[in-house]
């Protein structure tokens, strides 16, 4: 794992970008196609309004998936994370093609079933991440299920995780805060080729800390990431803050 502590959420952002067009314009020249996994929530915000300025990418020749979805919420809700994605992914990118986790279609272990043949067919170049408040990856909180191998799940959120989505602004209360998702499982995640997790912010540092130094754990769902060859941990001085010292050596971010 390369860890970054960067001095503000728009030196992530920069930081980010700069890898991630760099990875992107390298798969497409080797493949002519990419298969890309984005997150939502506020730690996505600068990072996707960078990414949409990205000059000398062929967008139309790049796949997305996302990482989750309540269920039962409609599209058109505020907090929806296919309209975020729409907005702030589709509409400005215009890729190929973009597979959304249909929250509120009928039957959920259906739509779970379709996302698995559609992801199996696209293996991921690379996937955006955050980690919440309470160490989850996606909707993944803990207990999170680190053995599936089903590539999408309907999981229960905790409250501490439905907490979070009001205190951001994305629901009036906690009872607004639908009880169910879908997700991409762990190991899902995990088989993306490379992993970029943007966590900004003094209300991160708990679960920063935890993912570091914690052994491995359900009960941590962001430990699973030292399991994986390449990510990268996009940090800034509030969410670095809790780390050890040992754990401060941080790589030296691409020049701006």
């Amino acid at each position: 794992m390369r860890i970054y502590i960067l001095p503000d959420r728009q030196r992530i952002a920069e930081v980010a970008t700069e890898l991630a067009a760099e990875t992107l314009k390298k798969v497409l020249a080797e493949k002519g196609e990419a298969n890309l996994v984005a997150a939502t929530g506020t730690s996505q915000f600068e990072f996707l309004d960078r990414l949409a300025e990205v000059p000398g990418i062929d967008w139309s020749k790049v796949t997305f998936f996302h990482l989750d979805e309540y269920i039962g919420l409609p599209a058109s809700h505020p907090a929806s994370f296919r309209r975020y994605l729409k907005e702030r992914v589709e509409q400005r990118l215009k890729p190929r093609a973009f597979h959304y986790i249909q929250g509120d279609a009928g039957d959920p272990s259906a739509e779970c079933r379709r996302l698995a043949e559609l992801i199996r067919r696209h293996p991921i170049d690379m996937a955006f991440l955050g980690i919440g408040e309470n160490g989850h990856i996606a909707f993944n909180d803990p207990p999170a299920d680190f053995e599936t191998e089903e590539p999408f799940l309907v999981v229960d959120l905790d409250e501490k995780c439905r907490m979070q989505q009001v205190k951001e602004g994305w629901f009036p209360s906690l009872e607004a805060v639908p009880k169910q998702a879908i997700t991409m499982s762990p190991r899902q995640i995990l088989r993306a080729k490379r992993l970029i997790c943007l966590v900004p912010d003094a209300r991160k540092a708990e679960a920063v800390r935890d993912c570091l130094t914690h052994p491995i754990d359900p009960l941590v769902p962001c430990t699973i990431l030292r399991r994986h060859s390449d990510v990268h941990l996009l940090l800034d001085e509030a969410s670095a803050a809790l780390l050890p010292p040992d754990r401060r050596v941080a790589e030296t971010p691409p020049e701006s």
